[in-house]
């Protein structure tokens, strides 16, 4: 799978870099290696492997989901840099 220098520019283009002549030849010349070592995974042999596998067991490291007490407005308001009763204040961003 070749990239060619057009696709290079292109890519470039859409990410809004302004790449150097150089820079050009040598992304073209990196991204070639790297979609070649993609296209190279592409002849593993993955049947049956199921696709959300893991090397080391996985567990949910997530708390319950229970119902706690807030901590109330008072003290979420207690370092407000400004507020209106129980309401942050915060600058007008509609012009």
């Amino acid at each position: 799978m070749r990239i060619t220098r057009k696709e290079v520019e292109h890519v470039a283009l859409l990410a809004r870099l302004n790449l150097a002549e150089g820079e050009l030849e040598t992304f073209t010349g990196q991204m070639d290696a790297i979609l070649a070592y993609v296209d190279k995974l592409n002849e593993l042999d993955t049947d049956g492997i199921v696709p959300t596998s893991h090397a080391v067991p996985m567990e949910n490291a997530f708390r319950a989901d229970e119902v706690r007490p807030s901590i109330g407005t008072d003290n979420a308001l207690a370092n407000a840099p400004d507020r209106i009763e129980a309401f942050f204040r915060v600058p007008k961003v509609i012009e």
